[in-house]
C-alpha cells in the first residue's frame, strides 16, 4: 500500500529536499506541498493524506494550531511534527494537539522513511529527547493530580472516617477491632501525611473531602 503524504514546511529548500527524496521511496507518494500551517488544513481536508509531515515554525498558522484543526476534522490522519525544536514548550503541546510523532530536522533521511512507514503501522514515533519531555510531563501533572489523601492506607482512612464521628481511640479500636495503641500509630500517621495539626482538623478535613457527611 502506498503512504499519500502532505508535506508543510515553509522553508522551500527544506520543503524541495523532502519531496525530491521521499518521490524516490516506492511505499510514499508526496501528494502535495505547504507552505504554512493554513494551506496544510485546507489541502488536509480536500486532500485526506494519510500523513502530514508538519514543521513548527510557519507563518499566518504555526504546525501546532494546523495540527490542532486538521485531528478536529479528520482524526484517521497521522500527523508527524518535523521540526529543529525538541524543547518542552514545543514537544508537549504538539503531542497534545494530536500530533503522532515527532522528529528532529537532523533525521538521517532512511531513518524518516522508517519512521513514517512505522506510523503508518500505527506505530508512535517520538525522538527520544520529545519522549523524555513527555514522561516528565506527564509524571508531573500526575504529581500534581494526587491528593494527600491518596497516600492513606485504607486502615488510615478507616481511622480518619472514625475520627471525624467524633469517637475516642477506645472507641475507635472497639469498632475496628484494633488495639488503642494501633489506633494512636494510625492517627498519628494520617496526621503527618495531611499535614494536619489535631483530631479536629482531620474531623474537618474527612467531612471536606466527602469521607462522611457531617451529620453522620
Amino acid at each position: 500500500m502506498t503512504i499519500r503524504l502532505l508535506i508543510a514546511d515553509d522553508h522551500h529548500v527544506v520543503r524541495r529536499g523532502l519531496v525530491f527524496f521521499l518521490k524516490t521511496q516506492k511505499e510514499i507518494e508526496v501528494i502535495a506541498e505547504a507552505k504554512n500551517g493554513q494551506e496544510a488544513v485546507e489541502m488536509a481536508e480536500q486532500l485526506k493524506p494519510d500523513i502530514i509531515l508538519m514543521d513548527l515554525d510557519m507563518p499566518v498558522m504555526n504546525g501546532i494550531e494546523a495540527t490542532r484543526l486538521i485531528k478536529l476534522s479528520n482524526q484517521n490522519v497521522k500527523i508527524m511534527i518535523l521540526t529543529s525544536f525538541s524543547d518542552q514548550d514545543h514537544v508537549i503541546p504538539a503531542i497534545e494537539a494530536g500530533a503522532s510523532g515527532y522528529q528532529l530536522k537532523d533525521i538521517e533521511p532512511d531513518e524518516l522513511v522508517k519512521t513514517i512507514i512505522q506510523l503508518m503501522n500505527g506505530e508512535n514515533q517520538l525522538h527520544p529527547k520529545a519522549t523524555s519531555h513527555l514522561l516528565t510531563h506527564l509524571t508531573n501533572k500526575s504529581h500534581e493530580e494526587r491528593k494527600p489523601i491518596d497516600d492513606l492506607t485504607n486502615r488510615e482512612l478507616d481511622v480518619l472516617k472514625e475520627i471525624a464521628k467524633g469517637k475516642s481511640n477506645k472507641e475507635i479500636a472497639a469498632a475496628l477491632f484494633i488495639t488503642e495503641k494501633t489506633v494512636k500509630s494510625h492517627v498519628s500517621n494520617l496526621l503527618s501525611k495531611l499535614q494536619l495539626a489535631d483530631r479536629t482538623q482531620a474531623a474537618l478535613y474527612a467531612v471536606k473531602n466527602g469521607l462522611v457527611t457531617d451529620h453522620s
